[in-house]
């Protein structure tokens, strides 16, 4: 049978394909490190943009709008470690544990997605291999590689969700998310909203579970280090001028609440 193992596919990427993941400053000094699961809406050549148009890529289903501009440049601007996935959340969200029936969906916001449809178990697997698997092998290394060198880590997941969803309209600017550990999230809760302009939800738009994200449970929560996961929406940084001012906002922001919370992670 064509489909009874991975090894008897077609190659998913091909040599016109981009990397799976671009990392950012990979000799950052600075203790943040950024994660962008979501920066990217790349589509293999091969699954022909799984029976999509690109406005629908487009939409904030295909990827998170403006995280990549905005961490590429918050990277900078703190000299961050920082790292962007490639491909669409379509094909498959690398913030999504493996067993969740979200991992390759069929569905998004009332979109149907033909090249997820009927996917046998070697088609899902190659996926996994292929992108899911490699991307948080990266992230793991550089994890594996401060922890030796006791280098501190302070992890920041980067995000942005879109103004309206379901038919109701979001009234938050940012929300930061987080599951058990709450040491940063707080933290930057209470010093976001003293920025005096901001609607700042506390674990929305989204909340964390062990069941429905991965990058928190497996790379904040398991190491123990200190980290956060930040949602910006996406009207707020959809051009490089709002990417721009929240990366400096952000970068105010950071570098304010850095030695509280390297403290934190000496607790």
């Amino acid at each position: 049978m064509a489909d009874s193992g991975q090894h008897l596919l077609p190659p998913l990427l091909d040599v016109d394909d981009p990397a799976v993941f671009t990392v950012h400053n990979p000799h950052g000094a600075s203790p943040f490190l950024l994660l962008a699961d979501h920066a990217g809406q790349r589509v293999p050549a091969a699954l022909d943009a799984l029976g999509l148009p690109q406005h629908e890529l487009d939409r904030h289903i295909g990827w998170d709008i403006g995280i990549a501009g905005t961490t590429r440049e918050l990277a900078r601007r703190l000299d961050a470690w920082a790292i962007e996935q490639t491909y669409s959340r379509l094909l498959i969200d690398c913030n999504r544990p493996l067993a969740s029936p979200t991992l390759i969906p069929e569905t998004s916001d009332g979109t149907l997605v033909p090249g997820n449809a009927g996917l046998t178990e070697a088609q899902r697997q190659q996926r996994i291999d292929v992108i899911h698997t490699p991307y948080h092998a990266r992230i793991n290394a550089e994890l594996d590689r401060r922890r030796d060198q006791g280098i501190p880590t302070l992890l920041v997941m980067m995000h942005s969700f879109t103004p309206a969803m379901n038919g109701s309209q979001r009234p938050w600017q940012a929300g930061v998310l987080y599951h058990q550990d709450t040491r940063f999230a707080h933290a930057l809760l209470r010093t976001l909203r003293e920025e005096g302009d901001l609607v700042v939800g506390d674990n929305q738009p989204y909340s964390v579970s062990s069941t429905s994200d991965y990058a928190v449970p497996m790379h904040g929560e398991a190491r123990g280090l200190v980290h956060v996961e930040l949602e910006i929406r996406q009207d707020l940084i959809a051009d490089t001028a709002g990417q721009q001012a929240w990366a400096a906002r952000l970068e105010r922001i950071f570098r304010a609440m850095q030695s509280e919370l390297l403290q934190l992670q000496l607790q």
